[in-house]
């Protein structure tokens, strides 16, 4: 589907509000054909700008119509190429004609205890949370020129050509949800991280194998705010300037017999 960007002037309005706002977008999406990727609010000069994908821009207009009446005061068609040029993206290939490298670097993230949480604080309340946990989640994703694949609900699964910008991308995440923290954001909201590499299947804009199955287990054993990572993937990332902890033997819900895991040293690079 195309990308488009559109613009609403809110002036006054709170980060609290926008986040409201947008989560109530969330529940309509399937409704209109609208996939969003990312929000932005810059406060001091009262716009919100959305990222999202639509058959056509008049999809996203009816949506926001539809959940709280905020219509854009301008919907834009843009390209994933300029969007990540404007978001950080800081090299493109010497030659397009190259043959794409099949071998990718998995990364799993997951909200800890969504299900409480969720009932803990109720469904609308929730929904401006998991946008908060969404958003941290996919700005590293595009300044570290990670790919989202899909989101699983209280997480999400993305895909990296490059193992180093996988490993920085997963401190970039631990490092946004730790200063939302400091900053007095509440409830406490903690994500665990796990990484596989290997060379997935592609179908349907989704990917399947034994790496995207690793990397999922692996995410699985992760206690909350920590990064754990298969042996490829620690190989690849110490030759790279990365440092791990010893490893550890798990056993991965799949897996015959017990899996050597590592956690990245976020201090150690």
């Amino acid at each position: 589907m195309p990308l488009y960007m559109d613009r609403h002037e809110v002036p006054g309005a709170s980060a609290e509000v926008v986040a409201e706002a947008h989560a109530r977008d969330l529940p309509l999406s399937a409704k209109h054909n609208v996939q969003f990727l990312s929000y932005w609010f810059d406060d001091d000069s009262g716009q919100v700008f959305c990222l999202a994908k639509a058959p056509d821009g008049q999809n996203l207009e009816a949506l926001h119509l539809e959940s709280h009446g905020m219509i854009p005061h301008e919907i834009i068609s843009v390209s994933e190429d300029s969007v990540l040029r404007f978001l950080g993206k800081i090299s493109e290939p010497a030659d397009h004609t190259q043959v794409e490298n099949p071998f990718r670097t998995i990364l799993f993230t997951d909200l800890e205890g969504s299900t409480s949480l969720l009932q803990e604080v109720g469904e609308s309340a929730f929904m401006v949370l998991l946008t908060e946990h969404d958003l941290i989640i996919r700005k590293a994703l595009v300044t570290s020129r990670g790919r989202e694949v899909k989101h699983t609900g209280d997480g999400i699964m993305a895909s990296f050509e490059d193992v180093g910008h996988a490993l920085d991308c997963s401190m970039a995440i631990q490092d946004g949800f730790e200063a939302r923290t400091a900053q007095g954001g509440t409830p406490e909201l903690r994500v665990r991280i796990g990484m596989a590499a290997g060379e997935p299947v592609h179908h349907n804009d989704d990917m399947f194998g034994s790496a995207v199955n690793l990397a999922s287990r692996v995410c699985d054993a992760a206690d909350a705010g920590r990064i754990l990572v298969s042996e490829v993937v620690r190989d690849l990332g110490a030759e790279k300037g990365f440092s791990f902890d010893e490893s550890d033997e798990r056993a991965l819900k799949g897996f015959s017999g017990p899996t050597r895991v590592f956690e990245l040293l976020r201090s150690g690079r």
